[in-house]
C-alpha cells in the first residue's frame, strides 16, 4: 500500500491504516525527536504529540511534496515547542552527563551514532536546538531565527558555540583515551 492509499484510509478513520502509518514513520520520527530530547522518555513524548498533531491535521496534507517531509516538519516543530517549555528547565534524571572517564574510541568509524547523539543531547538547550536545526535538518539561520524567535546572528553564534563545545568534549575524551593507552604500555 502506498502513502496516498494509507493516508486516505486514515482520513476515513480506518484503524488499521492509522496503525500502519504510525508503524511506517514512527522510527524515523523518533530519531528526529531524540536529537532534540534530553532523554528517551522526552523523545517518546515528543513523538506522541507529533503524531497526535499529524492525525488532527492530516486533512490539510494536499499530496504536494512528500508526506514524510510534511510529517518531519510537524515533528521538528513539536520538538522545538517541547524544548521551549519552561516546565522542564530544571529536570534532571541523573544520567544525562557524559562520563568524564569514557573508554570510547572516538576515532573515525568507531564512533557510533548513540555516542554522538549523547554528546549533542548534552549541549545547552539553545546550542542543541540550533545545532540540530542547522547541521542535521538543514535549516538556514534565517529559518532558525523565525522558528525560535531569535535573530539570525544569534543562531550563527549559538552554532559556533555548539560546535566549539562539541570539539572540546571530543578532545577531552580523546585525551583521556590516549592517556589510558599510554598507561597500558607502561610495564608494571
Amino acid at each position: 500500500m502506498d502513502d496516498r492509499q494509507l493516508i486516505k484510509g486514515c482520513l476515513e478513520n480506518q484503524k488499521e491504516h492509522q496503525k500502519e502509518l504510525f508503524r511506517r514513520f514512527s522510527g524515523k520520527m523518533l530519531s528526529v525527536c531524540r536529537r532534540y530530547a534530553r532523554h528517551e522518555m522526552e523523545a517518546e513524548d515528543m513523538l506522541q504529540d507529533a503524531f497526535v498533531k499529524m492525525f488532527r491535521n492530516l486533512s490539510s496534507f494536499k499530496f504536494e511534496g512528500s508526506f514524510e517531509g510534511w510529517l518531519r516538519r510537524i515533528t521538528i516543530n513539536t520538538a522545538i515547542k517541547h524544548c521551549q517549555k519552561k516546565a522542564f528547565s530544571n529536570e534532571l534524571l541523573g544520567y544525562e552527563k557524559l562520563p568524564e572517564n569514557s573508554h570510547l574510541n572516538t576515532s573515525g568509524a568507531q564512533m557510533n551514532e548513540d555516542f554522538l547523539l549523547k554528546l549533542v543531547s548534552n549541549l545547552p538547550e539553545g546550542y542543541r536546538l540550533v545545532f540540530n536545526l542547522y547541521a542535521i535538518e538543514g535549516y538556514s539561520h534565517a529559518e532558525i531565527a523565525e522558528l525560535l524567535g531569535i535573530t539570525a546572528s544569534t543562531s550563527r553564534s549559538q552554532l559556533v558555540k555548539a560546535r566549539r563545545m562539541l570539539q572540546l568534549r571530543l578532545a577531552k575524551i580523546d585525551n583521556y583515551h590516549n592517556q589510558s593507552k599510554k598507561k597500558d604500555l607502561i610495564p608494571k
